[in-house]
């Protein structure tokens, strides 16, 4: 068959590099792409990254997607960025008889309206921290003078996960609602916002591959979102990334299949939404059990990059089987490996930064054993290869154990440079010292 992958960054690279390993593929493009992905699939200049807010250009670029999809006989698309899920690319595919991975807009509400989210967990009972929604600053900071800090003030929609800020002090949380509903701080993704208790515990990441009413979970991981080591500093869109996490155990995945997947897949139907696609759940693990944090309607960025590398599976036949509501059938395989993925950025990011700085080194990293560099904000000219993003490679190595392909990681990271690169030289910390 003829596949499409939706998106530019790491995690398209990514979802590409596991893709072009299937003998079920002829012809593999990618739109929009990026260097990286040159050898193993076309590049299409069709680019769907718009934000959902920009509605009628994202509109006329699925407009043209699906007429290219049309033409080249695509047999299945899959689906990287969220606004693209918001914006209904999955709902106009559909209805044009073409075979998309990934929910429509009405299931994707789970990560583009945290509100949405967050009122359904509440109804169901699924667990995740207490919380309100508000679109007015006054009442939202009434609430959250009330609460007192440490809080959680989250923009309700789409913002490049950087939309979620933790306040330890009273004055920020405050002064960081009023700036997400009254500044505009996220754009439309800020008119709503919601406060919730801050929840102390270890983090991970769970991802359910979904078919409306059957699911298959993916390797437990963790992803490091803040941009200093320590975990320290502002959210980005992830630093870095390992699997399989040590804190989420067999017994705790079954817990959260049963509490909160199931459940939630039971309640997209009831609601007429079946989910249909990536369900990702942020997990806290408190004293208390996991609790949601959020969910995401795709692919991790950076956790596709090491669950591709664990997953044994054929891809094409997962995905096939969830757009045809068959993952009852899919049993999932891993290779008993472990993964890293260390996140090489621009100085300045998540604020600002520099653009086109040549990169060397690349071809020595790739070469090192169980090494995939994935990239994330690159651009070619004349034969060479320079940033074009904040996050601009993400460097993944698999080994025997966390300790091993961490090590990997950051010999092939230390092959690779470009001026002012910034890498977390703590990524997997919490395996490593727990292993210790």
């Amino acid at each position: 068959m003829n596949a499409l992958v939706v998106g530019k960054g790491g995690r398209e690279h990514a979802l590409v590099w596991k893709l072009a390993q299937s003998p079920r593929i002829d012809k593999l493009y990618v739109a929009p792409g990026n260097p990286g992905m040159a050898d193993l699939a076309e590049l299409v200049d069709i680019r769907v990254d718009t934000p959902v807010s920009e509605r009628d250009k994202l509109s006329a670029e699925i407009d043209r997607l699906v007429a290219f999809a049309k033409e080249r006989n695509i047999g299945l698309t899959v689906i990287g960025p969220d606004d693209a899920l918001a914006g209904g690319i999955v709902d106009r595919f559909r209805a044009n008889g073409l075979k998309a991975f990934g929910p429509t807009a009405a299931a994707a509400q789970l990560e583009s309206s945290k509100a949405f989210a967050k009122e359904l967990m509440e109804r169901i009972g699924v667990p995740t921290a207490r919380h309100h929604s508000f679109t007015d600053a006054d009442a939202a900071c009434k609430y959250i003078t009330a609460q007192g800090a440490p809080i959680v003030v989250k923009a309700s929609g789409l913002a490049a996960g950087k939309g979620a800020v933790v306040c330890h002090k009273l004055d920020d949380a405050l002064a960081t609602a009023r700036e997400m509903l009254e500044d505009d701080a996220f754009g439309s993704a800020g008119s709503e916002i919601v406060v919730e208790d801050y929840m102390v515990g270890e983090e991970a990441s769970l991802f359910a591959l979904c078919d409306g009413e059957h699911y298959v979970t993916l390797v437990p991981a963790q992803d490091h979102k803040a941009i200093y080591e320590g975990d320290q500093g502002p959210n980005t869109g992830g630093m870095g990334a390992y699997a399989p996490a040590p804190v989420m155990t067999p017994a705790l995945v079954q817990e959260a299949e049963a509490h909160i997947i199931q459940p939630v897949l039971a309640e997209m139907r009831r609601i007429g939404t079946p989910y249909q696609g990536v369900l990702y759940c942020g997990l806290m693990f408190t004293d208390e059990g996991p609790k949601v944090v959020e969910f995401n309607a795709r692919f991790g960025d950076p956790e596709c990059q090491i669950l591709m590398p664990l997953l044994k599976n054929d891809l094409v036949e997962v995905l096939e089987a969830a757009c045809d509501g068959q993952l009852d059938q899919i049993q999932i395989e891993n290779y008993p490996q472990a993964a890293v993925c260390v996140v090489m950025a621009s100085q300045g990011y998540p604020g600002s930064y520099d653009k086109g700085l040549p990169i060397s080194g690349l071809d020595d990293a790739s070469a090192r054993e169980g090494i995939v560099v994935f990239h994330a904000g690159t651009t070619r000219r004349d034969g060479a290869v320079y940033t074009d993003g904040g996050r601009v490679l993400c460097i993944t190595a698999t080994g025997a154990d966390i300790d091993a392909a961490v090590a990997n990681a950051y010999a092939a990271v230390d092959e690779i440079s470009f001026a002012n690169a910034y890498c977390r030289r703590d990524i997997a910390h919490r395996a490593l010292n727990r292993g210790r």
